[in-house]
């Protein structure tokens, strides 16, 4: 018997494989970044490894980060699936060993007397009988692959998922980063309209002085406290957009944010933020997380064509029971009481209506879906990094000329102030200025938010962190 289950366990772990030979697609994208007027020089160096400490300086946000990564819910029920994704490849890979189960039961007759049984001299008495039995309940002969290639297509979805968790750490990593600078941003913006309103409230005091006194018209005074009333409103959205971002770290981070933790302003930490090098080879995109998880998928899909292949021959199965029988516990397991019985089977369907080739075509079809899912993940991502690339290459220009512009709209208010109290030029013409110089003022506080903010896309666009990576892997399945 030990021969025969060896024999057959042999078998079914050398089986042949019907799943088709995987090649990673060729990228479906150039294996270079656009070049141009929008376009840095790119170098010849390949991404070095990094984390978001190398990009994220400021120790500040690595305190909020890593208590994002510690308490964020959507991590965590990431992790649940990881967690969930391993157990099913371990259940689909417990299929191809032997079920082994054990049973007992203990049976009571009572005869009865011959005269009540209507027998002539049959004995009575009550019979007591033990039986024990343990053996082999189930075990498929996977001698086309068939279980192996679902334990296969079940691995592959496993690590996908694992690279799916990974994709939400680096997103949630670039959210909170954003978040941190939209709330310096804002910072910002509250103390420019705050300067802007006590600055413009004494305009309003100075022409309605003037306009008692006959000096000034009406329209003046209008003029100025429009220019008020749009700071004040513009205070109150600040206020608003800072307790927001305030929330909105919060719920990211899974935890209050100690306000000890929050900039005071983007001009502070926009040095703190790290350039990201971006001159390497455009398959740098196969690292991304969700790229790697859109192959993984791609596999497991691969696999289950060869489990589809191997259902359309015989299922062999074992079923082999060992066992005891005796009417007396002390003679159970003696001599003569041992029995056993193998009961193999080969089951195969003449007549399915086509089920099984269809099965075949459908997992090829998804097999196809698959594929494209795949090659649509690196087409985008290599849209995104491009999209970013361009961003980066024309945001200095454009962070030099809006803070030339500021210098020259404040020169010009100072100027038009000092002409108005002078009696030269009109009180209109000071009003425009200083309404051109605090909008050049939030201009360029956006325009510092988005150079910033493009780093953190850059980060997130070219995928992978090693911290990241090193964290995300679980231990495999044994």
């Amino acid at each position: 018997m030990r021969r025969a289950v060896s024999t057959l366990l042999i078998a079914s772990l050398s089986a042949c494989s019907m799943v088709p030979h995987y090649d990673r697609p060729a990228p479906p994208v150039p294996l270079s970044w656009p070049a141009g007027d929008a376009y840095l020089r790119q170098s010849e160096a390949s991404l070095p490894a990094v984390s978001y400490r190398d990009i994220f300086r400021d120790a500040r946000l690595q305190r909020i980060i890593e208590t994002a990564l510690a308490n964020n819910r959507d991590l965590r029920a990431a992790f649940a699936n990881i967690a969930a994704a391993r157990e099913q490849y371990r259940i689909q890979r417990a299929e191809i060993l032997p079920e082994i189960g054990t049973s007992a039961s203990v049976t009571e007759a009572d005869r009865g007397s011959g005269a009540q049984q209507g027998v002539g001299n049959a004995g009575g008495g009550r019979r007591t009988t033990y039986n024990v039995q343990g053996g082999i309940t189930a075990f498929e002969i996977d001698l086309f692959g068939r279980i192996r290639a679902l334990s296969e297509a079940a691995q592959n979805r496993y690590f996908a998922t694992e690279a799916g968790a990974r994709a939400t750490r680096l997103t949630l990593v670039g959210d909170i980063a954003n978040a941190w600078l939209s709330y310096a941003a804002d910072k910002d913006l509250l103390a420019i309209g705050e300067q802007t309103v006590a600055s413009a409230q004494r305009s309003v005091e100075l022409t309605r002085i003037r306009l008692t006194g006959g000096i000034a018209p009406r329209t003046d005074l209008r003029q100025a406290e429009q220019t008020l009333e749009q700071a004040r409103a513009d205070v109150a959205q600040a206020r608003t957009d800072l307790a927001q971002d305030v929330n909105l770290l919060q719920l990211l981070a899974g935890a209050p944010i100690d306000p000890a933790l929050l900039p005071a302003s983007i001009a502070e930490i926009e040095p703190t933020i790290a350039e990201l090098p971006a001159g390497l080879d455009s398959t740098i995109l196969l690292r991304r997380p969700d790229v790697v998880q859109a192959e993984y998928q791609l596999r497991a899909a691969n696999a289950e064509i060869g489990a589809a292949r191997a259902a359309l021959f015989p299922r062999i199965s074992l079923t082999a029971v060992l066992g005891f029988a005796s009417t007396a516990l002390s003679n159970l397991f003696s001599g003569g009481n041992f029995n056993w019985s193998v009961s193999p089977q080969a089951s195969y369907s003449i007549f399915q209506g086509g089920a099984a080739k269809a099965n075949v075509r459908q997992t090829e079809a998804q097999r196809d879906a698959a594929l494209a899912q795949y090659e649509g993940a690196i087409q985008t991502a290599f849209r995104e990094v491009s999209d970013s690339l361009a961003r980066r290459g024309t945001i200095d220009e454009q962070l030099r000329a809006q803070r030339a512009f500021l210098t020259a709209a404040q020169d010009n208010y100072n100027l038009s102030e000092a002409r108005f109290r002078g009696g030269i030029d009109p009180f209109l013409d000071t009003l425009i200025a200083q309404r051109s110089f605090y909008s050049a003022q939030r201009t360029l506080v956006n325009t510092r938010l988005v150079k910033a903010q493009n780093l953190v896309q850059l980060y997130r666009t070219l995928g992978g962190d090693s911290q990241l990576d090193a964290t995300a892997k679980g231990p495999m399945p044994q």
